[in-house]
């Protein structure tokens, strides 16, 4: 297992420090991350393609790795123009992936309004959003990059639904990014979904949550799961999912790759994410 942190737990240094992707990279590496996993918010490297450039060689500079490169995406679009671009644009990113010597790469798949994210919905639109994941891909193959899809956003968020997508893509090189905490976003248990979809990850992210029931509105700070419980981001190990059973799980797999601290919980950023991955390296130890 490498541990790291992927870039958006410290989104908060960028919007209220002025932090760069390059400081960053600096900051997980002197803080003990074998590895950054690149989440661009504030750029886009289609507009800065020299920036992929520097972030490669910030990540040798400083001795850690690259381990994946996630960005936005929604094959479900007005138009089979705007379809077709869209998974043009994509596959773009695919080629920054390689360019920054990134070997995974996450793209979202599917997006709609919530009243909208029905399985009826799903299944009417799985084959639309396979065959743009498939292109994808197959043009990722030939980088040697491994694609997946990540359970967020409400749509492709539920355990069963990546299942789902990731056999009716069929591809060696389409997998999920595996996020152990975002299951709550539709109400899912953190562990036996990850059970259910370990086997298919490509790339894992550690975040945690705490929970409260739908009638016990807790105030400023949380937001809304799908079926209405209140969520609030919190640091690894300190919230409310049983995390020692889900990095057993995780272990016991085999899994053996990239695994990324994701942090977005109301503390300092940097204090959040340097104590969950100091909690997740222990606690794996002791496995």
């Amino acid at each position: 297992m490498k541990l790291g942190i992927s870039s958006y737990s410290l989104y908060q240094a960028v919007q209220r420090e002025g932090w760069t992707i390059l400081d960053i990279i600096e900051w997980i590496a002197e803080n003990g991350g074998e590895h950054a996993e690149i989440v661009p918010l504030e750029y886009d490297l289609l507009e800065q393609p020299e920036l992929a450039d520097q972030i490669r060689e910030k990540a040798a500079q400083c001795g850690i790795e690259l381990s994946n490169y996630a960005i936005g995406a929604n094959f479900v679009t007005e138009s089979d123009e705007a379809y077709l671009a869209e998974i043009e644009r994509v596959k773009k990113h695919v080629e920054l992936a390689h360019r920054m010597g990134i070997r995974l790469m996450r793209h979202d798949a599917a997006s709609r309004p919530l009243p909208e994210t029905t399985i009826s919905r799903f299944e009417a639109d799985l084959e639309w959003v396979a065959e743009a994941c498939r292109q994808v891909a197959d043009h990722a193959a030939s980088y040697g990059i491994v694609t997946s899809v990540e359970n967020h956003g409400y749509y492709i968020q539920h355990s069963d639904r990546v299942q789902r997508l990731v056999e009716r893509v069929g591809r060696d090189n389409f997998r999920t990014t595996l996020d152990v905490g975002n299951f709550l976003c539709v109400d899912e248990l953190s562990v036996p979904a990850v059970s259910k979809n370990i086997s298919i990850a490509s790339m894992v992210h550690v975040k945690d949550f705490y929970v409260r029931p739908s009638y016990r509105n807790p105030g400023e700070g949380w937001f809304r799961s799908a079926g209405g419980s209140y969520l609030r981001g919190a640091i690894v190990g300190q919230g409310d999912i049983d995390m020692p059973e889900v990095l057993r799980i995780v272990k016991a797999s085999g899994y053996d790759g990239y695994v990324s601290i994701e942090f977005e919980g109301m503390e300092d950023c940097r204090q959040g994410a340097r104590i969950g991955m100091d909690y997740v390296r222990a606690l794996w130890k002791e496995l």
